[in-house]
């Protein structure tokens, strides 16, 4: 399932670099002009960030100062990397490289690893809680289920961290981390777990990233050929860089600051993966020449939901809490947030179930609404009232879109009936692209009324209806496509996991909504034990847990359902109480005194130049402009006149002659083409700017340092009407 949008699926490729910023918010344009680093991106929830990003990477490749090939964005799912990669194609830029960490690294150790290390690459698991099982076993240490995934989670922590198994005690109590077993008996498991993987020649998603760190720091020339193929590099959710992806990203950078990072700390919800805001927030410190601009304009939600979203992040403690940006809905008034109260939980259940149901009877897709709670262990509850009430539901999580059975299956029908259509009888009464996948799907289980109830058969249904939605918007957008356009436009969506909406209600943990979105959003289980969790203990853990429901709060659009329940059972005692985190927001309850700090706002703060002990941060390069009509450039001709061909020149003839009499001379003595030492645009450029000086000559586009050293003497002096000194004899 994707994000839920109400954009275009297929918006037209805009015909220019300047019609790339038409829509743009004034803070996003800055973001989508500002092409040269470091640039730092806070970008509160809703605010566009993905457009501000993906329309900066489009515009400076639409104006020719970005080349695709060497532009690495980097961000955290399969998913986002898809969508990105999607959106660039549909503005144009196609050949961006938009991927995860993990892809971009596994990428570049596949190539590297025959030349660096010999052989081919070690198999990579796709589980590692066999192996970390397989350890226990050789270690003689009985470990449940439960132990056995937080075992595998603290082995994952400590690879990301950087933490060898002899160290593990000293980190986690230092991490203050809620160790599931003895940590002298997990650094022992660690250690083994190693052993296990060295010995069966295997590695996990973990390694990828270490071994391309080692190979980057002990070979200099294969960093050096990374660094040459990627020149700027884009980084989303930046507030969830471990140590080691931020190893990485500093390895591939080596010395350049070619950097935009995107992110929001008010967002950090995975420290228990090793995910640190430390780095978004020291963004500055450690490039202090950086652009930061501030992205608060929410356009996703309604004031009300804008405003509990405030409220929550209001109460706050930490250093998180000290740059939160406080949101400003676009949208117009909506209804108020909906507290409920329930006795138990399987009466919370069926009460959100009669709602959300009403929903759907008043016309709201069940893909525009979703279920979200703090654990996994809740959504079965949710599962059951939802399939007694009659609504159509999946599981965000579950088996990926394109990976299901009978999306395979209808894929191959539709291929085949794109090659072989003609001769296909089911295609007679086709008259467009929406009716012809219709009659092939028809072959496969899709009829015009969705079956009775829910389950499997319910679930193949949906599958197969948002491919013939797929086809309807496809044909909408794009009139006159062919079957076989659909196909190659399906097998694009299956590369990039960029899946069709399905019409269900999402059941979804906090955690695996981020980034996702609805009209409708129910809050469930928003009680003290569950929201925070009852293991959260130290004030960084309780701050995070605030955090996640703020993240839960800004997935609505429009209606937002916050519910808890006084018991687990039915007829248990009423010992529960909401959540902390609703005091003074919910209607009844005492406010509590917020905490200062400085609030962000919008707008955009330039890097300074003149700080003690700090190098001067190098001149932004902004896309070339027209300097007699204003036009964005991008012919490179154009680029170094820094005019249009047609606009009017003021370009001295004489000067512009004698410059292409000396360079005959020079190309001959150093036995070269002419245009190896100036072309013919550059020498117009220098006509037409006739410099006095070698700095005036540099900032002429075609004039690097090398042939400034080398022939900025004789140009000079011919802008100065002078003849150029002899050349030196051999020269």
């Amino acid at each position: 399932m994707t994000a839920a949008t109400h954009s275009t699926l297929f918006p037209q490729v805009p015909d220019s670099a300047d019609a790339v910023l038409e829509g743009l918010d004034p803070e996003q344009r800055e973001v989508a002009t500002a092409l040269r680093g470091p640039v730092c991106v806070l970008a509160g929830a809703g605010t566009g960030k993905t457009r501000a990003i993906t329309h900066r990477i489009a515009y400076g490749v639409r104006a020719g100062v970005l080349q695709p090939s060497s532009v690495l964005a980097v961000t955290f799912t399969n998913r986002a990397a898809g969508e990105m990669r999607g959106r660039l194609r549909q503005l144009g830029a196609a050949g961006v490289q938009a991927r995860t960490f993990h892809s971009a690294a596994l990428r570049q150790l596949q190539y590297f690893w025959p030349k660096a290390i010999g052989g081919s690459l070690p198999r990579l698991v796709d589980r590692k809680i066999q192996l970390v099982a397989d350890a226990a076993a050789a270690c003689r240490i009985r470990l449940d289920r439960g132990e056995l995934r937080d075992v595998t989670g603290e082995i994952e922590w400590c690879k990301v961290t950087q933490t060898v198994p002899a160290d593990y005690p000293l980190a986690a109590a230092k991490a203050g981390r809620e160790v599931p077993r003895d940590p002298a008996e997990i650094s022992q498991l660690y250690s083994a777990y190693e052993d296990i993987k060295r010995n069966r020649a295997v590695i996990d998603f973990e390694d990828v990233l270490l071994l391309t760190v080692a190979v980057l720091q002990d070979r200099h020339d294969i960093a050096e050929q990374v660094r040459s193929q990627y020149q700027h590099f884009v980084v989303d959710e930046y507030q969830d860089v471990s140590p080691l992806q931020q190893r990485l990203l500093d390895l591939w950078l080596g010395e350049r600051d070619n950097l935009c990072v995107v992110g929001d700390a008010s967002q950090t919800i995975y420290s228990f993966t090793g995910a640190t805001p430390d780095h978004l927030l020291d963004f500055r410190t450690r490039h202090p020449g950086a652009t930061v601009v501030k992205l608060v304009r929410d356009y996703r939600s309604t004031p009300q939901v804008v405003h509990l979203a405030n409220g929550l992040l209001a109460q706050a403690r930490g250093r998180a809490a000290d740059h939160r940006l406080e949101l400003v809905s676009q949208r117009a008034a909506g209804p108020e947030p909906v507290y409920c109260e329930y006795t138990d939980e399987p009466a919370e259940a069926e009460g959100a179930a009669r709602r959300i149901r009403d929903l759907v009877d008043s016309g709201v897709p069940a893909s525009e609404i979703a279920v979200l709670f703090r654990t996994n262990s809740q959504s079965e509850t949710y599962e059951q009232a939802l399939a007694d009430a009659g609504v159509p539901y999946q599981l965000r999580g579950a088996e990926r879109f394109f990976d299901r059975p009978e999306v395979r299956k209808a894929s191959v029908a539709l291929r085949g009936a794109a090659r072989f259509g003609a001769n296909d009888s089911l295609l007679d009464d086709a008259v467009d692209l929406p009716s012809e996948v219709r009659a092939v799907l028809s072959g496969e289980g899709w009829t015009t009324e969705p079956p009775a109830g829910s389950g499997a058969v319910r679930e193949r249904w949906e599958s197969l209806a948002a491919l013939v939605n797929l086809a309807q918007d496809f044909a909408a957008a794009k009139p006159g496509a062919t079957l076989s356009d659909l196909v190659a436009e399906l097998d694009e969506r299956a590369n990039t996991q960029h899946a069709p909406t399905v019409q269900g209600v999402t059941l979804a943990s906090l955690h695996s909504a981020k980034g996702l979105e609805w009209d409708a959003v129910f809050l469930v289980g928003v009680a003290e034990g569950m929201m925070p969790i009852t293991y959260a203990k130290t004030d960084e853990q309780i701050e995070e847990e605030r955090r996640l429901l703020y993240v839960g709060v800004t997935r609505a659009r429009e209606r937002l359902h916050v519910s808890w329940a006084l018991s687990r059972s039915p007829g248990g005692r009423a010992s529960r109480r909401p959540s902390r985190f609703l005091d003074g927001l919910r209607p009844g309850s005492a406010a509590v005194a917020g905490r200062g700090g400085t609030l962000g706002t919008g707008g955009v703060e330039r890097g300074f130049t003149s700080r003690p002990g700090v190098a001067p941060r190098r001149t932004q390069r902004r896309p070339a402009r027209c300097r007699v009509c204003g036009r964005t450039l991008t012919d490179a001709g154009e680029m170094k006149l820094m005019r249009c061909e047609d606009c009017p020149t003021d370009m001295d003839e004489g000067l512009y002659e004698r410059l292409r009499e000396w360079r005959a001379v020079a190309a001959q003595r150093s036995g070269q083409p002419a245009f190896c030492v100036f072309t013919d645009k550059t020498l117009m450029a220098i006509a037409e700017a006739a410099p006095d000086d070698a700095g005036e000559l540099a900032r002429i586009p075609g004039v690097g340092a090398r042939k400034l050293s080398r022939y900025g003497t004789d140009v000079l002096a011919l802008c100065a009407g002078q003849e150029p000194p002899e050349a030196d004899e051999g020269d």
